[in-house]
């Protein structure tokens, strides 16, 4: 995986500009805050961001993709002045369950999601990298990772 960043650009904060890599892609749907069973355990936004990461995640598991894998995410969020309210619980969630900022990212506000009481959907793409780059990864993976 390769980050993009034009020179001279400031540095983005949460996200990077643009992904380049190789391997299989993996596109996961749109991620609610529900449980199981369809339930929303939370009304607040970084509650079901919380809980729409950790959906992604699973689904993300089930092709053999790893956080580290994302390459794109789109939050659809039905209120932006919550969603920057509450920006330090989601980056607390984030940064726990999906672990680290370079993915591009888009975040869009929208009046309603199909799930009446969503707040925010997710969704996300993933590079699971060919056996030769996950060996590289393997090897870099204990480099701490730095903005470029």
């Amino acid at each position: 995986m390769r980050l993009l960043q034009p020179p001279g650009w400031p540095p983005p904060r949460g996200y990077t500009n643009g992904v380049a890599a190789r391997g299989e892609l993996v596109f996961v749907a749109g991620m609610v805050g529900w449980d199981t069973e369809g339930r929303f355990p939370s009304d607040d936004m970084a509650g079901q961001a919380r809980l729409a990461l950790s959906n992604m995640l699973a689904v993300l598991e089930q092709a053999g993709a790893a956080p580290a894998d994302i390459v794109r995410m789109t939050w659809y969020v039905t209120d932006v002045e919550e969603y920057l309210g509450s920006q330090r619980e989601i980056g607390d969630a984030f940064r726990e369950l999906v672990g680290c900022y370079h993915a591009a990212m888009t975040a869009v506000e929208v009046a309603r999601l199909v799930e009446k009481r969503a707040k925010v959907e997710i969704e996300a793409t993933a590079v699971i990298p060919s056996r030769q780059h996950q060996i590289l990864r393997r090897v870099t993976r204990r480099i701490p990772w730095r903005r470029p």
